[in-house]
């Protein structure tokens, strides 16, 4: 979960990231421990990443 925490970050980048983390929470939380909820924990955080980097994205000139 320590690569979902989200309020350490500056307001912009953590608006990206909240819904992720809130998902991990609801995932860990509801889902029973096994290498299923692993796999998903692990897709969110890629998915995660790839948000925060598309919204840091600047086109080359």
């Amino acid at each position: 979960m320590q690569f979902f925490a989200y309020e350490h970050l500056p307001p912009h980048l953590r608006d990206v990231s909240r819904p992720f983390g809130e998902m991990a929470k609801s995932i860990v939380d509801t889902l029973p421990r096994n290498p299923e909820r692993t796999v998903a924990l692990r897709k969110l955080l890629e998915s995660k990443d790839a948000a925060v980097r598309a919204f840091l994205f600047k086109d080359a000139i």
